[in-house]
């Protein structure tokens, strides 16, 4: 069978795993197969027929790992898999999987693996490296992020319609996009039968047992045991997905964005195998770093890993005593801090809760020497910006749970109607509270992450688990965008105020203290009277100043002094601003509740109404002013 095809086996190398290309344009098989029945490779030259069947021999063997080269396939189309015994096996390692080439159909009833052939033209691409304090992140459905109608993109619900989209998310002033699961994965899953328990219920996307009885459903997100190595074949508008995702990738860079991977480990998962896996993402499509999702995730053998030092990795806990020595300080810090404590706090001092003002001051200065922490106020589970402060209750009806699943616990305030309504009152409410949850984010020290759609005011209807609804109510209605002008704008604005300031995204944790002698602490807190701060657990409102001084303008120049006044309470506050040096004065810059600027006088108040934030910033005095001050002096 073999001679006539013009193959001709030769012994192979156990490394790389999978199917490879050798220098000298043989194919090379490996695969870890723990049999002791005949095993080795399927090969299917024909999408239909019977595959080829060449097995393995022990002379092929180092350890578990069977290995074969062929030479004459280099230049023939090909798909494969491995077989032990009975068992045919996909391999894991496949760079591209075929029969699920289409969203949600049925998949063939096995996989198969391939080799992307492309030799790929980076043209001189490097990582970015944006320091985690310059970053600002946004998390993206690969496929609902441009699926909508009104996208405007050529090719939607694909990688390619990312690409289509980078310049609206410089624009934006994004660093960074975050991708859902991205790898190859089957959305098409039967539905569970049996009760969960509490674990499994918080997290029951991933992984769901089959109904037998069941149609099967679609796993939108697709946090579920993948094929890592391969990118989602339904996510490309081509048939070469490996290409397009490195397209997107390059572009992403050209524009100064970052792109950052999800993935998602079960528990069984071999440490050895996500290390592989990672590395092989970051010499193959030059990823800039990864969302680590799964339990008991090697993050000390990865945050280690010599090759992702340069990488950002980032985990629900990083246990800095098993990855620094000594204390150590990294040259560059990659390593970040991916949780739910900023969002609690902020939605509760959002709402006015009691007793939530003290957390927001830890988390607003918050940024370890060793990591970084990733802010959010929403995420991919949960409520949108929009729904957080519409609904009170969770209204997963459509999910075809009845209503039992999601997180019940949603810290959301509705501001007066459950759901849509046209009282102008409740809307104008729900504006300010969406400025007010943007500004919090924006203003805290770590680096912020919002989700797509958020900027516009998206909405799920009230969703807060929408794992399954691949439609309207995840695909992103890019219509809000004129529909909500206001709000997008000022999300803008407050993007590129935080970039302009680098005293409000330090790379170091703020002391406040006065350091470098310059009359100032690097923060200071303040309340109706300047330089005292009432934080009892009934206090909703602080006064926040950032000295200049502490942070370089293009490396060279003072930053400006900052004074960020914080009025959760549904009273309004006067707060004081505290005097500055001689030849500046305040201006006022954003406000959530009137777009007009206005300027201030040292030692003078600023009337800040009920649910709103008010940001000051330094200017220099005009030759009058600075001459009127000088009158007044003498």
């Amino acid at each position: 069978m073999t001679p006539r095809h013009n193959f001709k086996i030769l012994p192979g190398t156990p490394y790389p795993m999978g199917v490879s290309l050798t220098s000298d344009g043989k194919v090379n098989f490996a695969a870890a197969l723990h049999t002791k029945e005949e095993c080795g490779v399927l090969l299917y030259l024909h999408t239909a027929g019977k595959p080829l069947h060449l097995p393995f021999t022990d002379k092929n063997r180092v350890g578990n790992i069977y290995c074969m080269q062929l030479e004459g396939l280099a230049d023939v189309q090909f798909q494969y898999n491995f077989y032990a015994g009975e068992d045919i096996i996909t391999d894991p390692y496949a760079g591209v999987i075929y029969g699920n080439e289409r969203w949600g159909r049925q998949a063939e009833p096995r996989l198969r693996g391939g080799m992307c052939r492309h030799c790929y033209d980076w043209e001189n691409d490097a990582p970015l490296m944006t320091p985690l304090s310059d970053t600002v992140l946004y998390l993206i459905h690969p496929r609902g992020f441009t699926c909508h109608s009104s996208s405007g993109v050529q090719h939607r619900g694909t990688y390619a319609g990312i690409t289509e989209k980078l310049p609206y998310l410089k624009e934006l002033g994004i660093t960074a996009v975050e991708l859902m699961p991205s790898y190859e994965f089957l959305e098409l899953e039967k539905q569970e039968r049996r009760e969960r328990s509490m674990d499994e219920a918080r997290n029951h996307y991933m992984d769901l047992p089959e109904k037998e009885d069941e149609p099967p459903r679609i796993n939108y997100w697709g946090y579920k045991r993948g094929y890592y190595f391969a990118p989602k074949m339904s996510y490309s508008a081509s048939d070469c997905p490996a290409e397009e995702f490195k397209d997107m990738v390059k572009n992403a860079h050209q524009n100064g964005i970052e792109v950052i991977m999800q993935f998602y480990f079960p528990a069984d998962v071999k440490r050895a195998y996500i290390l592989e896996v990672i590395k092989y993402w970051v010499f193959t499509f030059h990823v800039d770093g990864f969302h680590l999702l799964g339990m008991h995730m090697p993050t000390a053998l990865l945050a280690t890993e010599p090759m992702l030092g340069n990488t950002k990795l980032f985990y629900e806990d990083i246990p800095c005593g098993e990855i620094y020595d000594n204390n150590d300080i990294p040259v560059y810090k990659n390593l970040a801090v991916y949780n739910d404590d900023f969002m609690y706090a902020a939605r509760h001092f959002l709402k006015s809760d009691e007793g939530s003002l003290q957390p927001m001051l830890d988390l607003w200065k918050k940024n370890p020497k060793q990591t970084g922490v990733i802010n959010y106020i929403t995420n991919y589970s949960g409520f949108t910006l929009a729904d957080l402060v519409s609904f009170d209750r969770k209204h997963n009806e459509a999910n075809g749970e009845e209503n039992r699943d999601g997180e019940t616990y949603n810290v959301s305030w509705n501001c007066g109607a459950e759901g849509k309504t046209r009282k102008k009152s409740i809307l104008e409410l729900r504006l300010k509270q969406m400025k007010n949850a943007m500004l919090l984010l924006l203003t805290a020290q770590g680096t912020p992450m919002i989700v797509s759609g958020d900027e516009f005011g998206f909405s799920h209807g009230g969703n807060n688990n929408p794992y399954c609804q691949d439609n309207a109510v995840s695909w992103l209605n890019w219509k809000l965008m004129e529909t909500n002008r206001e709000f997008f704008s000022f999300v803008k604005e407050a993007v590129a105020f935080r970039k302009k300031h680098p005293v409000l995204h330090r790379p170091d944790e703020l002391t406040m203290m006065d350091y470098i002698a310059c009359g100032y602490p690097d923060l200071s807190l303040h309340g109706e009277e300047a330089w005292k701060l009432n934080a009892d657990g009934l206090s909703r409102q602080a006064g926040l100043m950032y000295c200049g001084c502490y942070a370089k303008v293009d490396k060279k120049n003072n930053d400006n002094f900052i004074y960020i006044a914080y009025n959760m309470h549904w009273e309004e506050h006067d707060f004081a601003l505290p005097a500055l040096p001689p030849d500046l004065k305040w201006a006022k810059v954003l406000d959530t509740v009137s777009d007009r600027q206005e300027e201030g006088e040292n030692g003078r108040t600023a009337a800040v109404a009920g649910r709103s934030i008010q940001i000051f910033e330094s200017r220099e005095k005009t030759g009058k002013e600075k001459q009127k001050a000088g009158q007044k002096k003498k």
